[in-house]
Parts: C-alpha cells; sequence; structure tokens
C-alpha cells in the first residue's frame, strides 16, 4: 500500500510515522508514505499558497494553481524539492496515479465500509486543506473522492488523513500480530455490532471482577456470552447499527 499525503505541514508527521504499527509496517515494506508540501509548486519568491476570497468574507483560501499542479506532479511521480519518503527502501512505483481523496466537510462520512473500500487501493493520494479551504476550482478540476470524520470542524486534513491511514493500514494482511483482530473490530464488515468488552489479569480489582464464564476455559460458552455481551451493548449506546427489525423489536 501507498500513501502520498499533500499538505502545507508536513513535519506533522514524522513522529507519528515513526511510531508502533505504522513504523512496523513500514519496516516490513508492507506501506510506504510520502510527505509533499504544496508550497514547492508556488510561482513567487513568498511561496503563496493562500489568498483572501472573492466576494469578501473571513479567513483565507487555499489557491488553485499551487494545489493542482502539486497533485499533478505527485501522481505522475514528479515529487516536490522537500518531498520525503519513508519506505523500506524498495523501488516505489509512482508513474501510476493513486485514488484522490480530499479531507473536506461536505464530503461523505467515513465509515467502515469506506474504510475497506480505500483499503482495495494500491496508492492513495490526500489532500490536506487549511485555512477556510480550496478554491472549489481544485474539485472542479481533479474531481477528487471528498471524505469527512464527521460533523465537527479539525484545523486542516492532516489528523483526518493519519486517521484514515491508519484504519486502513489495520486491514493490510502482516500488519497486526493477530489477523482476526481486524475482523472481530466493531463495525468491521459483516460486523455491525459494537465488541463486547475484553479483560485481563488481575481477576479482582478494588471488589470489581472479571465475568466467570471467561475464566472457565469452555470456549463455546465464552463465545456465546461475547455474543450476547456485543448485542446488549449495541442495543444500548449504538442502536442505529441494528437492523430495522431487530431495532424495532428493541423498543
Amino acid at each position: 500500500m501507498r500513501f502520498d499525503v499533500l499538505t502545507l505541514f508536513p513535519e506533522m508527521f514524522p513522529n507519528y510515522l515513526g511510531e508502533s504499527f505504522f513504523r512496523q509496517s513500514i519496516e516490513k515494506g508492507l506501506v510506504s508514505v510520502g510527505l509533499h508540501n504544496m508550497r514547492d509548486w508556488t510561482h513567487d519568491r513568498h511561496n503563496t499558497v493562500d489568498d483572501r476570497p472573492f466576494g469578501g468574507g473571513p479567513g483565507m483560501v487555499l489557491k488553485v494553481q499551487p494545489v493542482v499542479e502539486s497533485v499533478e506532479a505527485v501522481q505522475s511521480g514528479a515529487f516536490g524539492e522537500h518531498s520525503q519518503e519513508f519506505s523500506a527502501g524498495e523501488s516505489v512505483e509512482r508513474g501510476v496515479p493513486g485514488h484522490l481523496v480530499m479531507l473536506a466537510p461536505q464530503g461523505r462520512v467515513l465509515r467502515q465500509t469506506v474504510v475497506e473500500e480505500l483499503a482495495e487501493c494500491p496508492r492513495l493520494v490526500f489532500l490536506c486543506g487549511r485555512y477556510e479551504g480550496f478554491d472549489d476550482r481544485v474539485r472542479q478540476i481533479l474531481q477528487p473522492d471528498e471524505i469527512s470524520l464527521g460533523d465537527f470542524i479539525l484545523n486542516g486534513g492532516e489528523v483526518a488523513s493519519m486517521a484514515i491511514m491508519e484504519a486502513i493500514i489495520r486491514l493490510i494482511p502482516g500488519v497486526l500480530g493477530d489477523e482476526m483482530s481486524s475482523v472481530t473490530d466493531s463495525f468491521s464488515s459483516g460486523n455491525r455490532l459494537l465488541e463486547s468488552a475484553q479483560y485481563t489479569r488481575p481477576r479482582e480489582f478494588r471488589g470489581w471482577t472479571v465475568p466467570e464464564v471467561l475464566l472457565q476455559g469452555n470456549h463455546a460458552e465464552i463465545e456465546k456470552w461475547r455474543k450476547a455481551e456485543s448485542l446488549r451493548l449495541t442495543r444500548e449506546r449504538r442502536p442505529d447499527l441494528l437492523p430495522d427489525t431487530e431495532e424495532n423489536s428493541t423498543k
């Protein structure tokens, strides 16, 4: 899997990419990442990427020229002067355009089904906005897949792109120590229920104990308990995840 990120703040990413699953995935050659500063494609000495909006209004808007040209360059494999590469050292296929994702509040809301869809793409290119957003000609020219994390506001698309990348790499074979982890997670494909509660040692803490069924070694009973708990939690906290008939029967 190849990720390329176009951003005005590439310095936000190296520490994130150097930790935990991401670092291990890169070292194993399962994932490679390119970071690209859109300022590399400006044409003025001040590297100007934003300007006041026509018609007035608060804030600044990202200009169409550096954004469109940076995306076109990265898609073709022509990286910028300050681009950074995070990979295991293998040659990276840069000539094949990736699936372009624009992080935007008007985009389709991220769901696990969307994550699974994106995970099928061999290369993803993330376009991270800032300020008051993009000149709308960016959207019109590039025709990106617009995605939103939900109905709230972030300062930019960087954190959103990190969240999407982390959700995706969990689905790449070899990333997780136990491949069943991503299958049994809440919201996974075919699993519309919340995951049941988990426990570990000690068996008792301040009077709070582990459910006895988990200590008896009867795997059939444990599986039955987990399914029942999963359904109970979903009914209580996310009834919208249940099929209509099941949801209606709980009201």
